[in-house]
């Protein structure tokens, strides 16, 4: 196989649907469709097929070191390759980069209430959710439609860069952790001397990235970013646990000042075989301040349980819609509840 049938193959497979492609010598093809990771028929690659690509990365196929790798194809089209050793064999793991970003109303999520966020001037917005629920495609539907709408700069900071933006109104600069700089923190700090209007963080990791990101929120920037959670108020505590508990207080009473609110979502098998998204979030004002600056999480929960309004959701109430819709299954959406007894209870109609 040359290399130019090679990126025909990645192409073929990524238009029916694959979100990732496993290579390795000598063994099928797997790809990645709705989240299940099924092999390729007639598909097997050797590994003078896999040297082609890691020689067109310019990487010498007889190394052993791990690379992760940005290639363009012939057709202007980008891909994520990593570049690996398995058992000896030449091996990659390949992401598309997407130049295609859904609209922020396709989506599924309260795009009114999101517009209302990202038009702010200054503020934290956080989506959180587990790996692979869909948290980098929210955010950039987030910032497409700023690029469609404000004449800002833009600062993205990205590990790695899953989206190409093109500057409509907006001007972009992206950059990628271990290519254009070091680290979050390293490129965070330096994009407070950059002049940005917006920042975007790939994800918030440790403490130092958190109190920057907090910071840059304060001093006049509209900062978004990731965290891996599984719910609004753990993304909540767990963004507070980061701090040292000698600067707890100090670090929740500037949470509670800049955090715009926090977006949580899942994507859950549906009955016609694709994804559907499921979210719960929470915008912060009122009452809500004051619990997250005195670390009263258990008040927020109790918050998030009663009759929802436009800026508050749990997940209950959003798996049971999308179930009710016959979106999803019984038993997917049971096991995705937060507590199965209450999705059990709300399904029957008992409160």
């Amino acid at each position: 196989m040359t290399l130019d049938e090679l990126e025909a193959a990645i192409k073929a497979w990524l238009s029916q649907g694959a979100t990732d492609i496993f290579l390795s010598e000598d063994q099928r093809t797997r790809v990645r469709i709705n989240g299940e990771v099924v092999p390729v028929a007639d598909s097997t690659m050797s590994r003078q097929d896999l040297s082609h690509l890691w020689k067109a990365c310019e990487i010498d196929p007889a190394s052993t070191n791990e690379i992760d790798s940005r290639y363009q194809m012939k057709d202007g089209g980008y891909i994520r390759a990593n570049l690996y050793r398995a058992m000896g064999n030449l091996s990659a793991a390949i992401r598309p980069i997407k130049a295609i970003i859904p609209p922020l109303d396709s989506l599924g999520l309260p795009t009114d209430l999101i517009r209302h966020w990202i038009h702010r001037r200054s503020g934290l917005i956080l989506v959180t959710g587990t790996t692979g629920s869909g948290k980098s495609t929210t955010l950039a539907s987030a910032l497409q439609e700023l690029n469609e709408s404000r004449q800002n700069h833009i600062i993205t900071l990205e590990d790695p860069i899953e989206y190409l933006f093109q500057n409509k109104k907006s001007f972009f600069s992206q950059r990628e952790i271990n290519s254009d700089t070091a680290k979050f923190s390293t490129a965070l700090r330096a994009s407070l001397r950059q002049n940005p209007d917006v920042i975007m963080i790939g994800e918030i990791r440790d403490e130092e990235t958190a109190q920057l990101a907090l910071r840059a929120s304060e001093t006049g920037h509209l900062v978004m970013s990731t965290l891996h959670s599984s719910g609004v108020v753990e993304s909540i505590e767990r963004l507070g646990n980061l701090f040292p508990e000698n600067h707890g207080a100090t670090s929740r009473m500037l949470l509670s000042r800049q955090l715009v609110g926090v977006i949580n979502q899942n994507l859950l098998p549906g009955t016609d075989g694709s994804l559907k998204l499921v979210s719960e979030y929470l915008q912060n004002e009122g009452a809500v301040r004051g619990w997250i600056r005195d670390g009263r999480y258990h008040d927020i929960i109790d918050h998030l349980q009663r009759p929802q309004d436009a800026q508050t959701r749990n997940m209950l109430t959003s798996i049971v819609e999308i179930y009710h819709q016959g979106l999803i299954s019984e038993d997917i959406a049971r096991d995705a509840a937060p507590n199965p007894g209450d999705f059990d209870r709300q399904i029957r109609g008992i409160s």
